[in-house]
Formats: C-alpha cells, structure tokens, sequence
C-alpha cells in the first residue's frame, strides 16, 4: 500500500531524517515562490542601471545637460534658493509643503522645486540655475516604465498589495525552516561544499544543491532573515494597534503621524518664509553634509519650520549600515535648531535604528558597486540553489515512484515536473521578455508601464500552459532555446529600436548599458549551454499516457541508462 507524505518519514527514524523530511517538503512547497522571490530581487540590486537602460531618451537628455553652460554657471547657493523661494510664493503660496533641490551631488546642475498639489500628489517643476525661470512641464521620461522598479516591487509583494507582501513573508518563514533542517541533514556540510561529481545524474543535481547552498548559506540566512524585519509592523502590527487602535482608523493615525513627525498645526498667524541661506549654511555646519535639499512645512505661517537634508556622497555610504542621510530641522520664526540627525542616524530609538540597519543590509545601500556585485552573484547562487532543489525532487523520482500521494503519485509528480520548468525557465523568460517589451511596445501608448507588466506576466503564464501540455524534456528544451534566443538577440534588438549598441556604450563610457547587456548576453550562453547538454543526453521516455501507474506516465522522463539497467536485471 502506497505511503502518504505524513507518513512516510515523520515520527520514525533519527533526529535527522525528520529533519531531511522537513527539508524536502518544506522546501518544494515554497520552491517555485522562492525562486521567483530570489531571482526578481536578485535583479533589484541594480534596479538604477535597468531603469537607466529601460529610458534610453534620458541618455541624450543627460548629455545635454552636461554640456549646458547654464548648468555649471547657474549662480551660488544663495541665489538659487532665492530663486526657489519666489517661484513657490508666485505660484503655489497655499501649499502646505515646498521643497527646495538647490543642486546636485556635485553643487551644480538642476535647480528642481517640489510641493504637494491640491490631490496631495507629489508635484514638481524644474527651473533655469541661470536665471530662475520656469523651464516648462517636468518630463519625468519619454516613456512611461516601471524599470528596474518593477523587480523591486515583485520580489517584495509580487505586484499584489499586502496579500503578496504575507505570502513572500511566509515564504520566507519557510525559508528559514528549510535552511535551518538542511543544515541539520547534512552531517558533511562543509565536505559538500568541495564536493562536484558531474555528470553523475542525481548525484550531480545533489552537489549542486549542496554546494550552492553550503556556499552563500549566511547570506541566505541574512537575507530571509532581514527581509522579514523590514516589514515587521505588517506582520506584528500590535505596537501600531496598541498605540494608535485597530481598523483602518488606526492604520491612518499611524500613518498621520509619521508623515508630520511630530510637526504641530498651522498657528494660524500669518509669516513671511526668511532668508533660507543662513539656514542651510548653518545645517550644512551641524550635519556635515553638502545641502541637498532645504523643506518648509507649513509656508508662510509662525509654525513654519524649516529642514536642511544632506546629501549622501558615495565614499560615507560605504563605511555605513544605515542609509539615512543628515538633517537638521529649525524653527522659522525663531531660527532655534530643533533637532540635529547625523549622517546614518534615524528617529525614533535604538529599534528603529537596527530596522534602518537591517533594512541597508538587505537593500544592499552601503559598500559601493563591489558589494552589490556580491549580492547580486550570491543571488545568483541563492537562485541556483533553490532551482535546483527542486529539479532534485524529480531527479529522485524518475527512476523510482515513491508512492507518497497514493494512487495520484504519477499524476501529482507529472504536475511538479511542469511546475518546475514553468516557475525555473518559464520566470527568466518572462524576466528577459519584460526588457523586451520596454523597446517593443510603442512609446506613445497610454498605460504604457501596464503593457510592460502585461508582457512579464503574460509570458509567464504562457510558459505555465506550455509546460503543462509538451512532455517535460521537450518543454525544458524548448523553454532554454527560447531564453538563449532572447537573452542573445537583446543587443541586436536595442540597436535596431533605439540605435544604441555595445560599442556606442562604451565609447561613451555608459557602463549602466552596457552590464545589462552583457549580462543579458552572458545568461544566455549560460542557458544555451545548459540546452546543450540536455540535448546531448535525451531521455527515452517523452511521451504523456493516459493511464498506468510508472513514472513515465507521468510524462517524467527516465535516463536511458536507468532503463538499460532494468533490462539487464
């Protein structure tokens, strides 16, 4: 009589094999979900260079700009505040909140003012440093894209609010679980690592697993583990409800009060907004950071009050956790200084302050261009890991049914296999294929970022039928020669959408370009290369039957050296 997964490991045997059985099935629940979660965020680390190559209108734009003499020589600190200043009281007085950029990171370039409009959405306007006058409407791209962003937001709530943002959560929980019961299984863990039979069939997919997991296994603990506390309020939200009540009255208090923090209501008794450069000046002073921006809340009021932001400069972040930049926040009327934050410190105690600094380790916000290259290969591991974990599953079972859902056994295992070539190769497909869309679909469209995810989730979808209706090996097949064609032909495909290529990137120094490129290019050698060898070792079994109780029928396939072995017995 066939066994049931509860109980064909549980209760019986060592500590360790209870804990292999955890391993497995809590790992191949959540393996499709996880792999979606580690590629996608995998790819977030260097969300700037994929919006950067996803609005290529912004590279001639960015020249321009550069090469504007008015840019460079477009008056003092002094002067652009000025001319901030009066821009907002000519044209947006009743604003509850102006927002001066008076330069860049290098003390030139764009004079930006921003204001919350009417609908209390984020409103700008971008002025002449030369002269102070109004440049036009703010084009923020030629074409409307989510970028880079759209990883980002996938690899957190999946696009779905805070039902996503639980399910990676538990997910992650999961995680946690599954690293924390394969530590336990393997009582050669570090002889593992430097261990790789290829191959070996099974023996080899274990290595892998073994090794990629052995390898980045305190990053992978670090990143679950982060992850989980950057959204600690959502999942343990009893400090919000204690203080602020339940409902959806207390999760706008809550919210309320963080975005005035702690500022108090107009008095009511008409100011004029001062001379803002003596308060930059001074918060340049006490922050010790170049101005980046300078915020009036309340304008024109006796409650006014005035913040000084500081610019993050590169080589500080690299010594630090926490992402936050300087701020010092004065009285208007008064100019008394209020409250002083130092580059990296937050508000709100020494909790808030080890969530900024979890939150910056998971993010990734400090160590420069070489630590998010680390994040981004041990992603890559972490991915390789999980992926293969799963393709392990089915690796043990073609050759042997184990008969863990009764009857259904063949039917469920047939199911698995599918959902492993749709959720692997079916996700890089429609990660490339998202990029694909950006030069693709016309840039005047309306919604235009709508098609873009359309395309992402269409193509994945799509690969879910296709591996649900072709034989696993074929759809494995199929689904890498698909990837390979579309990670390879990208930079054929930017040159004859957008006139850009390799080269022309390099010429002009636009490395952003052209790592995404050459990524694209290297993940399709990688998937080329994996078609390779499967096609060099076909499996015999590759048609689905209706009916019958063997592996093959479930449309898994069998190594021929698997059945050559059980003809000569």
């Amino acid at each position: 009589m066939a066994k049931s997964p509860s109980t064909s490991g549980v209760g019986r045997g060592s500590f360790r094999q209870a804990q292999a059985w955890l391993h497995t099935w809590c790992g191949l629940w959540v393996s499709w979900l996880l792999f979606a979660v580690f590629l996608t965020g995998t790819l977030a680390v260097f969300e700037e260079p994929i919006t950067h190559w996803m609005t290529p209108e912004h590279h001639a734009e960015d020249a321009a700009q550069a090469a504007d003499p008015a840019a460079e020589a477009g008056g003092n600190l002094s002067q652009r505040l000025a001319w901030g200043l009066a821009y907002m009281e000519q044209h947006h007085p009743d604003a509850e909140m102006w927002e001066l950029w008076p330069a860049d990171a290098e003390g030139a370039g764009r004079l930006t003012v921003y204001w919350f409009d009417a609908a209390r959405a984020y409103a700008e306007a971008r002025l002449n440093p030369a002269t102070g006058e109004p440049l036009g409407a703010v084009a923020r791209t030629a074409r409307d894209t989510l970028g880079g962003h759209h990883f980002v937001d996938f690899h957190y709530q999946l696009h779905a609010g805070r039902a996503g943002l639980w399910a990676v959560g538990i997910a992650a929980m999961v995680m946690l679980v599954a690293l924390v019961s394969g530590v336990i299984t393997h009582r050669r863990i570090f002889q593992d690592f430097f261990t790789f039979r290829p191959r070996k069939g099974q023996r080899s997919w274990l290595d892998a697993h073994n090794a990629t997991g052995v390898l980045t296994l305190p990053f992978q603990l670090m990143i679950a583990y982060t992850g989980i506390v950057i959204s600690g309020l959502s999942f343990m939200p009893a400090g919000v409800v204690t203080f602020y009540g339940a409902g959806s009255e207390g999760v706008r208090a809550h919210m309320a009060a963080l975005e005035e923090g702690g500022k108090p209501p107009r008095s009511g008794q008409a100011m004029a907004v001062p001379d803002l450069e003596p308060f930059a000046l001074r918060g340049q002073q006490l922050m010790g950071q170049p101005v980046r921006a300078v915020v009036i809340s309340h304008p024109g009021d006796a409650a006014a009050r005035i913040g000084v932001y500081g610019w993050n400069q590169e080589d500080s972040m690299r010594q630090r956790l926490s992402a936050t930049s300087g701020m010092v926040m004065f009285s208007a009327a008064t100019g008394e200084v209020l409250q002083v934050r130092l580059p990296g410190g937050v508000d709100g105690g020494g909790a808030s302050l080890a969530q900024s600094v979890l939150g910056g380790l998971h993010r990734v916000e400090f160590g420069g261009l070489a630590l998010k290259w680390l994040y981004f290969l041990c992603g890559l591991a972490g991915s390789a890991m999980v992926a293969t974990g799963a393709v392990l599953f089915m690796v043990k079972r073609r050759t042997k049914l184990l008969g863990e859902f009764g009857r259904a056994t063949a039917r469920v295992y047939g199911l698995i296999e599918s959902l492993n070539v749709a959720a692997i190769a079916g996700l890089a497909l429609a990660c490339i294929g998202y990029l694909w869309a950006n030069r693709l679909v016309p840039v005047e469209l309306a919604h235009r970022h709508d098609w873009e995810l359309a395309t992402f989730f269409g193509l994945w979808l799509l690969a879910l039928v296709h591996a649900l209706y072709r034989p696993p090996a074929r759809a494995w097949n199929e689904q890498l020669g698909a990837l390979a064609a579309l990670c390879l032909l990208l930079p054929l495909l930017n040159w004859m959408t957008v006139g850009d290529q390799l080269w022309a990137q390099f010429l002009r120094a636009d490395w952003e370009s052209m790592g995404v490129e050459l990524v694209a290019l290297a993940c399709g050698g990688v998937a080329l290369l994996a078609l390779r060898r499967r096609t060099q070792h076909r499996p015999v079994a590759t048609t689905r039957k209706a009916a019958g109780g063997g592996v093959a029928a479930a449309g898994v396939s069998v190594p021929a050296s698997a059945t050559r072995a059980k003809e000569a017995a």
